[in-house]
């Protein structure tokens, strides 16, 4: 086994089992670090087919921001797992059928998947001289700037629905009213006292 293979091998035996843990982990930060594994191993894969664009931007972006954001998220919400594990014996049922369903379509599509004509020739084909970064943004800004931009504003969502989630206004706590502060007249905010020498208030 040449080194590329067990490389290759590697990073997706990885891919897989970060993968999976994710789904699985009963600790919701413990998903969330399965899944920054899962995303380094796909950039390590994205490094072997010569993606190095892609692969730093994995990182950055997903590893770098959005997993960061999953992380303060899931801390920051304080669940109650007990309640949620209560909850989730009512669905079970529902979610096994899913998942069978969804087991079936993969089933049916790799049975069904094939090579197309002319594979051999499209891999022994020369790379086109030209860096990956250039080739990505034609294939983004041109011909699949729609999807580019709805992925943009799926992300958009997301963020907001995590400040939605981790907005909570607790009573116990003094807040900053900056209306009140800018409109409040200074005769009703403050009291003047005529204090004697010598004399205390």
């Amino acid at each position: 086994m040449t080194p590329f293979v067990f490389t290759f091998y590697l990073f997706a035996i990885t891919t897989i089992m970060g993968g999976l843990m994710t789904v699985l982990s009963r600790n919701p930060v413990h998903s969330v670090l399965w899944l920054i594994l899962a995303f380094l191993s796909s950039a390590g894969l994205f490094v072997i087919l010569g993606a190095e664009f892609v692969a730093m931007l994995l990182i950055i972006v997903y590893v770098g921001a959005v997993a960061v954001l999953f992380l303060f998220v899931v801390m920051m919400l304080d669940v109650d797992f007990a309640e949620l594990k209560a909850e989730m014996s009512k669905y079970l049922p529902l979610g096994l059928l899913i998942g069978v369903v969804v087991l079936m379509q993969l089933a049916i599509a790799v049975g069904a998947w094939s090579f197309s004509d002319g594979i051999d020739a499209r891999l022994a084909a020369p790379v086109p001289d030209t860096y990956n970064t250039t080739g990505l943004g034609l294939l983004i800004y041109d011909r699949y700037i729609i999807l580019f931009q709805l992925s943009g504003l799926i992300l958009l969502v997301a963020m907001i629905g995590a400040i939605v989630l981790t907005l909570r206004h607790r009573v116990d706590i003094k807040r900053q009213n900056v209306m009140a502060q800018m409109h409040r007249d200074p005769k009703l905010a403050m009291e003047l006292k005529d204090v004697k020498p010598g004399q205390g208030l």
